[in-house]
């Protein structure tokens, strides 16, 4: 068995600071729009009332757990189960009021992810450190280019050179270039649409709530919720390679990290879903709570998710580092 935890702390690169190096035109709205939002976070304190507060909370589980745990990642990331048309369009939607960037980069980043887990190529590798893996990968569009889509670095670069600006101010992507590992969501209109027009789908969600509730809706149910949310997804690729437990040999940093588990509706247990990425359900132990897949049961006990894809009991066995694990 590799000793990870070695090899998560004899590893680690230091990377250029941010601020030594060329920021490019997506590099720059990036960062623009995550520091906007911990600035209109600070307003907080100041616009309180418990309607707003509510209106965050509810915002929370719609988008974070319908939009991105269940939506972007256990259904359109790794096809973990089926949804009529009309129902996995309704939950990527939400998925979008994230602030988390369109399904089709959403989704191809994290295929990256576990196509290069834990090495150079990795989109958001522990191995650069924990803020790189956190959150400063994706202020870094032209090395995230060069990891997973060498192909479009020279015209990356030309661009650059010729100062050339991106003519769609609406995309909400990270990396440039077409993708090569989504083409299922290329093909479809809908997904192509959301890429085209991403920021005005959270922009309309603000304007909804400041003529709702005013300012205080806005603070909270945008900047607060959204730091929140974004936060917390974050851990899962920063905390959940570094800190936690483990229960199968996955030859990779995972880890199952119980206080990412319950705050990110159970994709903090890690370990077990770079074991089988292809499940539907992430929590094995019993106290391994995941709230997403609860509520996946209930949709397959109406019918409206379908083929449901879970570990056999041979592939437990044969990861499981302790043999007590599988069943």
């Amino acid at each position: 068995m590799r000793n990870t935890k070695k090899v998560a702390f004899s590893m680690v690169k230091s990377k250029p600071s941010l601020l030594n190096r060329k920021w490019t035109i997506l590099d720059r709205r990036s960062a623009g729009g995550v520091l906007f939002l911990h600035f209109l976070s600070l307003l907080a304190p100041f616009h309180c009332n418990w309607p707003a507060f509510w209106v965050a909370f509810a915002l929370y589980f719609i988008t974070g757990l319908f939009g991105v745990t269940l939506s972007y990642h256990r259904n359109l990331a790794h096809k973990s189960f089926k949804l009529p048309k009309w129902f996995e369009y309704l939950f990527a939607y939400l998925g979008v009021q994230a602030f988390q960037g369109d399904p089709i980069d959403w989704v191809s980043t994290h295929r990256y992810h576990h196509q290069f887990v834990d090495t150079d190529r990795d989109p958001h590798s522990p191995l650069d450190g924990f803020w790189f893996s956190h959150l400063a990968w994706m202020f870094d569009a032209y090395t995230l280019t060069k990891k997973v889509c060498p192909k479009n670095v020279q015209d990356f670069e030309e661009r650059s050179t010729k100062r050339k600006r991106f003519r769609n101010v609406l995309v909400g992507y990270v990396k440039y270039g077409r993708p090569n590992n989504v083409e299922d969501l290329q093909k479809q209109g809908f997904y192509r649409f959301l890429r085209k027009t991403y920021i005005l789908h959270p922009t309309a969600l603000a304007i909804v709530l400041y003529a709702t509730g005013g300012l205080p809706f806005v603070v909270w149910g945008m900047g607060v919720r959204l730091v929140w949310v974004l936060h917390i997804t974050f851990f899962v690729n920063s905390a959940c390679h570094i800190w936690g437990y483990r229960l199968w040999d996955t030859n990779d940093l995972s880890k199952n990290n119980w206080v990412i588990g319950l705050l990110a509706f159970g994709e903090g247990w890690h370990n077990n879903h770079h074991a089988f990425e292809y499940s539907a359900r992430h929590g094995y132990e019993w106290w391994e709570f995941d709230l997403t897949w609860c509520v996946i049961l209930f949709l397959q006990a109406l019918g409206l998710a379908t083929n449901v894809k879970l570990p056999s009991a041979r592939h437990q066995q044969k990861l499981a580092l302790n043999p007590k694990t599988s069943r």
